[in-house]
Order: C-alpha cells, then sequence, then structure tokens
C-alpha cells in the first residue's frame, strides 16, 4: 500500500490524476488487515473465499461517492457536496476487501472527453503531457498508466470508460448493459438512459479483469458465464476498420488500422481462428443514432444539470448564452466544452429513423456475433489528441458511443505505443451477455501483443 501512496505522491505533480486522496485511512486500514492476518485472524474476520482483493489498493472516477470524500463530478455547485455513503460499486469491492486510494478527475458532468473541469484543473497524459487522458473517466485511466494504482471504477455512457483506457495504455470493459449497478453517482441516470449508462472495470492488467468484474456484477454474476473457458479456435472474429465513412469523424489513423489488422492476422495465423472482413453499413450513422437515442430519454436537461439540481423546481437551468459570455470575460464556474454541450442540445432532437436505425443496427450485429462471435473495432480514430483539439473533432467519440446504446459488452485492449509514443489499441466486441468472450481475447492479446507499456521516466 505504502509504495501506491508513494507513487502518487511522485506522479501527482506531473499527470494531476487522483485529485481527492485518502493515502492516511488506506495505509491504516492496510495495516489493521495485516495486524489482524499476523495474529492467524482468529474471528475469521478476512475469508479468503469472500474477499478476493483483500487489501489490493483501488481509485474510482470522482463521480462515484465515497463516504467522507468530495461528489462534484467536476461541477461547481457542487463543490462542497461531501458523500455520506459509498455507490453501490464501491461497496461491493470494500466487501471484496479492497481499500480505496483515492478519487479521479473527470469532465464537467461527466459529458465531455477531456477530463477538466474548473475545480480540480486539467489531467495531463502519462505519455505526453501535452495529449489529452480522455473522459470522463480520464483520471481513473491517467493513473492506471502511470502506476499510481492499478485497478479502478469507471462508468461509460458514451465511451468515457474505453476513451480514457485508450488513451492511456490500459484496459477497461463496457458491462452489458444492466450488469453493474450504478447507484450512488452523479449525474445518475434517468429514463433511458439507464440502458446506456454502465459502469465496469478498468485494470492495468487484463487478469483482473474478470475477478473485479465478478465483483462488481454482485448478483447479476448468475446472468453471465465469467467462469467459462473460452476455445479462442473456434470464435469467428470479424473486423471493421472504420465507420463506413461518416463526414462527422476523422479518418483512422494509418498505426491504428496497422495495428488492427495485427491482431486480425494473429488469430488468423497463430490461433487459427476464422477471421472476416465485415461492413455494417448504420454504423456511419453513429452519431445520429446515439444523440437521438439520448434525446428520447425523457432525463433533466444538460443545462438542468449544470445548476447542480435535477429539477427546474430545486434550480432554474443554466443560461448558457449568458454563461458563454461570462466564459469569454473569464468569469465563468464552467468549461467550454459544457456551455457548449448545454446550447447545442437544443438543436438535438430523437429522430424515428435514427432510432429505427439503432434497432436495425443492434438486431444485425447481435445475429452477426452470436454466441460465438466477436467484432474488431477502432477505439478511436486518432490517437491522445492534444489538450483541447477534442473540440474540432468532437464527434469522433461515436467510435465508441454506437455501443452504449447497443447495450453489447466491449473490451478497450492497449497494442502497444505509436512512432509518436502513444497508446495504440482496439475495442473487441461480443453479443449480449458474453462478456466472457470478449475478456477471453483481451488477456490473449496482452500475452501477445505486451498489454499495458510503461510510460518514459520523463
Amino acid at each position: 500500500m505504502r509504495a501506491f501512496v508513494e507513487r502518487n505522491y511522485a506522479v501527482h505533480p506531473v499527470v494531476n490524476a487522483v485529485i481527492a486522496q485518502r493515502f492516511d485511512e488506506a495505509l491504516q486500514e492496510a495495516a489493521a488487515i495485516d495486524e489482524c492476518l499476523d495474529a492467524g485472524d482468529p474471528d475469521n474476520q478476512y475469508p479468503v473465499e469472500k474477499m478476493p482483493f483483500l487489501g489490493v489498493p483501488f481509485t474510482a472516477k470522482e463521480a462515484f461517492a465515497i463516504k467522507g470524500m468530495p461528489n462534484t463530478s467536476g461541477l461547481w455547485a457542487r463543490r462542497n457536496v461531501i458523500s455520506s455513503s459509498d455507490a453501490a460499486a464501491v461497496s461491493l469491492m470494500r466487501r471484496a476487501g479492497a481499500i480505496p486510494l483515492g478519487l479521479t478527475n473527470c469532465s464537467e458532468l461527466c459529458m465531455w472527453w477531456e477530463s477538466s473541469n474548473v475545480i480540480y484543473g486539467r489531467t495531463k497524459n502519462a505519455y505526453d503531457q501535452t495529449r489529452i487522458v480522455g473522459g470522463s473517466s480520464g483520471g481513473e485511466g491517467c493513473i492506471l498508466s502511470a502506476a499510481g494504482s492499478v485497478i479502478g471504477i469507471g462508468s461509460d455512457i458514451g465511451g468515457s470508460i474505453r476513451m480514457p483506457a485508450f488513451f492511456n495504455g490500459v484496459f477497461g470493459h463496457k458491462p452489458t448493459t444492466g450488469m453493474v449497478s450504478c447507484d450512488g453517482q452523479f449525474p445518475y441516470a434517468t429514463d433511458k438512459m439507464v440502458n446506456f449508462l454502465v459502469t465496469g472495470p478498468m485494470c492495468r492488467y487484463a487478469s483482473d479483469l474478470i475477478p473485479m468484474y465478478k465483483v462488481l456484477a454482485g448478483p447479476n454474476v448468475s446472468r453471465l458465464q465469467l467462469d467459462k473457458k473460452v476455445d479462442l479456435k473456434k470464435l469467428t472474429f470479424f473486423t471493421m476498420v472504420d465507420d463506413g465513412g461518416s463526414p462527422l469523424t476523422s479518418a483512422v489513423h494509418p498505426e491504428l488500422r496497422a495495428a488492427q489488422k495485427d491482431v486480425a492476422d494473429y488469430f488468423e495465423e497463430k490461433v487459427g481462428c476464422t477471421v472476416r472482413k465485415v461492413n455494417l453499413n448504420l454504423m456511419k450513422y453513429s452519431v445520429q443514432i446515439w444523440t437521438s437515442m439520448m434525446a428520447a430519454s425523457d432525463s433533466p436537461s444538460f443545462k438542468q444539470e449544470m445548476s447542480g439540481a435535477m429539477s427546474a423546481e430545486e434550480q432554474p437551468p443554466v443560461n448558457c448564452a449568458a454563461e458563454l459570455l461570462r466564459w469569454a470575460l473569464g468569469s465563468s464556474h464552467h468549461t467550454l466544452p459544457a456551455i457548449g454541450l448545454g446550447l447545442l442540445e437544443g438543436l438535438g432532437r430523437a429522430d424515428a429513423k435514427a432510432i429505427a436505425m439503432c434497432d436495425s443496427l443492434k438486431r444485425e450485429l447481435c445475429e452477426l456475433l452470436n454466441d460465438d462471435g466477436v467484432l474488431l473495432y477502432p477505439s478511436h480514430p486518432l490517437p491522445a489528441v492534444y489538450h483541447n483539439q477534442s473540440l474540432f473533432v468532437m464527434h469522433n467519440f461515436a467510435y465508441t458511443a454506437i455501443f452504449n446504446v447497443l447495450g453489447v459488452p466491449v473490451t478497450q485492449c492497449p497494442l502497444g505505443l505509436s512512432t509518436e509514443g502513444l497508446p495504440l489499441g482496439v475495442q473487441v466486441v461480443a453479443g449480449p451477455h458474453n462478456d466472457h468472450i470478449s475478456l477471453a481475447v483481451a488477456q490473449e492479446l496482452e500475452k501477445a501483443f505486451g498489454g499495458w507499456v510503461k510510460p518514459n521516466a520523463n
């Protein structure tokens, strides 16, 4: 435990990932466990079979409640909020013996893919401090890659586990919809958004994904097959190198295309799998599909959430036009991406055609994958971009977001570094409730391609 605490002190001035810590408490809790075990655990306080993570430190995105710690989600209006209880996921990890080290940075209200806000500032990529860590679980991905934590909890409504895992060169799993409780995080999902928001594990090593997922799934673990052995040779791999040509997203970087081809070639030539190129035509409408599915939910507006309250009766929504002027004058308590989203959300409409596309695409994908197939798909079109550059390529998040509305499990897997020293990766997609398949592929990819790569000492 002390090694992780010391590592956090060393990397914090560089990356600003853990923004609220409980190091002293964690050390005390670890010492109490050691003392009890040294005495032979006479009262059986720590049964190994029920505590697979006994004494293991973990971190969580600041959107998750940890008793006695802040729970702002980067929102100025919540700057004084202190949690009185643990989020469901945190509680399950504690019950499994894990010890929370601290909370990690996120984007304002968890709705942008750069982790920066007016309370905690900006988190910087351990591989290149001029680059983003992604969002909204960006601080989590960063502290895992910087070796300040080894396992962590993230949440994902449009890629907020997988984008940070990709940009930071670690593993992140988006579970099948509904498998892990999202209770105890802010902002909380309501109406149809409950079907899109997931909580899941983020890990430096693939071998930790399944044990952590077993804990996080709680009673839903019986609906999964996480102990089932996967015969990789019997899987069919489908590979799709881009979204089919959406004008709203960037072209996939050549090194990411090459890395994905290397994965397909490995499973075909070394493992003996059937590999097929595929083109799901509706993927090119991912932006429109995700936007329409979100707009169809009868949930509080983003402007309302920016006020810190979930209803106008408690607090009126933020006037984003006025807030933009304040931002220009340097007096706003909101980030530019949040203000922009507040202004743009009124333009979004639930398009019936796009919603029908979602249904068709889900049907097509599930029939394709069945119970013995996986889809290889880019985690993002570009490696980690420079700070603020995401404003100019905002729709690139669609490469991850589409799978939230499709409800299928997806594992982001690191594939080494680019020529610029930035993490590469690929998404491994399986059919509903076949999380064990994408997780088995992740473990094989770690063996074949090396998994997490230590950032340069500088």
